[in-house]
């Protein structure tokens, strides 16, 4: 594993660990974020530990360009029951994300320096956020980091039901008329999995993100 200092400078993905550590320490400026999503890396870890720079051997996707929207959720957009917006209100979706309570996860990697940061590279149009209302109440969304050709999710929240879904399938939908190549969820999870999300090898997701028209 690699100790950063103040250089901006990261390790070859490939001396990831087994489970994808790269390195630790650091900080979260906008320049080292930055520097981490342009090379595959993103920060994870929890409030009380020094900050961990990720680059697992497996990546979470979706290629907008193949996306078949489930039925069940074509079903709930016909229906009309959640509008939806971008980049309208970044700052509560982010701290709707962080105070979400989710089934079997202690506390929340979403500390107030990532609030801080996020926010930050969403003023300088790095990060951008989905927003999902229903009758005039933020009741869903998500967001991530916007690199031109990929979108790096980082986190989603639902108050209701479905309308992490809503957000999700809208996003897609925007990035694939953007003729985006990837929407990276980065690890796997079950719910991203039964969204159409799958895994490709970091060597895939290296290329994909290293290569722009």
């Amino acid at each position: 594993m690699y100790f950063l200092t103040k250089d901006l400078y990261f390790p070859p993905v490939e001396e990831a660990s087994f489970e994808g550590v790269l390195a630790v320490g650091g900080d979260l400026s906008v320049e080292r974020l930055l520097l981490a999503y342009r090379n595959g890396i993103f920060p994870w870890f929890n409030e009380d530990e020094p900050i961990l720079w990720w680059a697992p051997p497996e990546r979470m996707v979706v290629v907008p360009a193949l996306y078949k929207v489930p039925k069940s959720i074509r079903n709930l957009i016909n229906r009309n029951l959640f509008q939806v917006t971008f980049n309208q209100n970044f700052k509560e979706v982010i701290t709707n994300c962080r105070e979400i309570e989710r089934p079997g996860q202690e506390g929340t990697w979403i500390s107030d320096d990532i609030i801080a940061s996020y926010t930050q590279l969403h003023e300088l149009g790095f990060a951008r956020s989905v927003e999902v209302w229903q009758n005039g109440e933020l009741v869903g969304g998500l967001y991530g980091v916007d690199l031109g050709h990929v979108f790096c999710g980082e986190s989603m929240f639902s108050k209701v039901s479905n309308a992490s879904k809503i957000a999700f399938v809208a996003l897609i939908k925007e990035l694939k008329e953007r003729n985006y190549k990837l929407l990276d969820c980065q690890l796997h999870n079950d719910y991203l999995e039964q969204l159409g999300a799958f895994e490709i090898s970091r060597d895939t997701f290296m290329k994909v993100l290293k290569y722009v028209d």
